[in-house]
Order: C-alpha cells, then sequence, then structure tokens
C-alpha cells in the first residue's frame, strides 16, 4: 500500500509542533519529512534526524538540480524538501507530514495533487500573541515579525482541504489523527468564526 503526503501549514505559536510530535506517536505508519537546511546546527540537533544540514553552495546545487519538491528562504537561511526522500517513503507505505508554510504547500500540490493540506489555526489572534510571547525566548522585534507572518499565513488557511483548531490540544489532536486515519468525516466542525478570526489579522 502506498502512503499519503500529509502537508501541515500553520502559523508560529499555533502548535503545529507540538501537534505533530503527538500525532506521530498515535499514527505509527507515519513519518516527519526531514527538511535539508543551510543553517548551523543546534545544540542537541542531529543530522539527519532533525534536518540535513547542509552548505550554501551544496543547496544551491540540489536547487539546480531539480532535487527539491519546493524550497525557501528565511531569515538568511535555506530549508527545502527533497523529492525523492518523500516519494521514497510513501512507496514504502509510510505517510509523510511535511511541515511548510503555505507558500510550500501551494508549490507542493501543484506537483502532487493527491496531498491533503491541513491548516491549523490559534482559537484567535491575541492567543496567538500570547503564546509568542510566553516562550520569553524573542525581542520584540521578533515576536512583531512572527505576528505579521503569522497573519499572512493564516489568510490563506482556505487553501487548505482541512482546518483544524488548536483551541484544545487534545482536541486538535483528535482531529488530526482522524485526518490521517482517513476517517476525516468524524472531525468536529471547526468551532470559530472564521470571518471574524480572519478579520482580526488585517
Amino acid at each position: 500500500m502506498t502512503g499519503k503526503l500529509f502537508i501541515i501549514s500553520a502559523p508560529s505559536g499555533a502548535g503545529k509542533t507540538s501537534l505533530a510530535r503527538a500525532l506521530l506517536a498515535n499514527v505509527q505508519e507515519a513519518a516527519m519529512s526531514v527538511s535539508h537546511t543551510t543553517r548551523q546546527r543546534r545544540a542537541g540537533e542531529t543530522d539527519g534526524i532533525d534536518y540535513y544540514f547542509v552548505s550554501q553552495t551544496e543547496f544551491l546545487t540540489m536547487v539546480d538540480d531539480g532535487v527539491f519538491l519546493e524550497y525557501a528562504e528565511v531569515y538568511g537561511n535555506y530549508y527545502g524538501t527533497s523529492r525523492l526522500a518523500v516519494e521514497n517513503k510513501l512507496a514504502g507505505g509510510t505517510h509523510v507530514l511535511l511541515d511548510i508554510d503555505w507558500q510550500g504547500a501551494r508549490l507542493v500540490r501543484e506537483q502532487m495533487p493527491d496531498a491533503v493540506s491541513i491548516s491549523i489555526l490559534p482559537p484567535s489572534v491575541s492567543e496567538l500573541e500570547r503564546r509568542l510571547r510566553s516562550r520569553g525566548s524573542d525581542s520584540e522585534a521578533v515576536i512583531q515579525s512572527r505576528m505579521r507572518q503569522a497573519r499572512d499565513e493564516m489568510l490563506h488557511c482556505r487553501e487548505a482541504d482541512f482546518i483544524v483548531l488548536n483551541d484544545d490540544f487534545n482536541q486538535a489532536l483528535d482531529d488530526l489523527t482522524l485526518i490521517l486515519s482517513g476517517e476525516s468525516d468524524r472531525i468536529r466542525p471547526l468551532a470559530v468564526d472564521l470571518d471574524l478570526l480572519l478579520a482580526d489579522t488585517d
């Protein structure tokens, strides 16, 4: 059986990383796509598990060779998704989770139209900002930059096949688990006025 590609997009602070980790524990036949990046490896990170760490020269050569399904430059560093790595996992029957922004999601959907895209949203813009500030690790300038990017990400949520509201972690995890298990008809209705939520991003 061939696996399925699931694209998960969310603004910073929406809880995407924590949900993805918990989701992998729930769905044994799923794995996270490991991106290539030019940024420096951080303490505790492992090459090939967290990222494939490459030089900028290597990365740009891979771009020229058509290695990536999608790639982007973020804060001066490049990130890309290897087409072959994704296709090999899918061919082996593994569902692949791809963590990218709305622009990358759009590019991947154009090349792999069978992919299922999921947008994870916070319950409100104010709650998103509260979560970002509660980290206590970013400057005011970084927070404002993340909020601008978050608003942009949220405005494109309707491009996704499914929208999951992370107002309650366990409920959101249940929704994601049902989508990956092919039981999307059982996910709860979106418990928020999407028009009002997106109006706050203006």
